[in-house]
């Protein structure tokens, strides 16, 4: 009698946890759940991107003062030295180029 007990409450128990895995399960593959795993994945992967391009900046600006400091370009400017020259650029006055003005040269254009 006790035998047929253990294993018909045994039998109702392994019931009874495989049917909540399968509802877990189904409960999973939904459409709606299906698209915030995604939206979770997601952000996850913006927030570890971010992470990374921070990480990028961060070491792009310690290698550039490590450089600068290397190569003396932080330090003062030697008094005894001239101010050091700057070149103005060329401006086009005389022609200049409009959107639809026709150039001989260009391959792009229609001829």
């Amino acid at each position: 009698m006790f035998r047929r007990t253990f294993w018909f409450t045994t039998g109702v128990a392994a019931g009874v946890w495989a049917t909540t895995k399968v509802n877990r399960k189904l409960r999973q593959l939904t459409p709606e759940s299906l698209a915030a795993q995604a939206a979770d994945k997601a952000l996850e992967a913006g927030h570890k991107l971010r992470e990374f391009a921070v990480d990028v900046r961060a070491g792009m600006a310690r290698r550039e003062a490590e450089l600068g400091e290397a190569l003396g370009l932080e330090a003062p400017a030697d008094p005894a030295l001239p101010a050091p020259r700057r070149i103005a650029a060329i401006e086009q006055t005389a022609h200049p180029r409009t959107k639809n003005s026709y150039n001989p040269h260009n391959r792009n254009e229609d001829h």
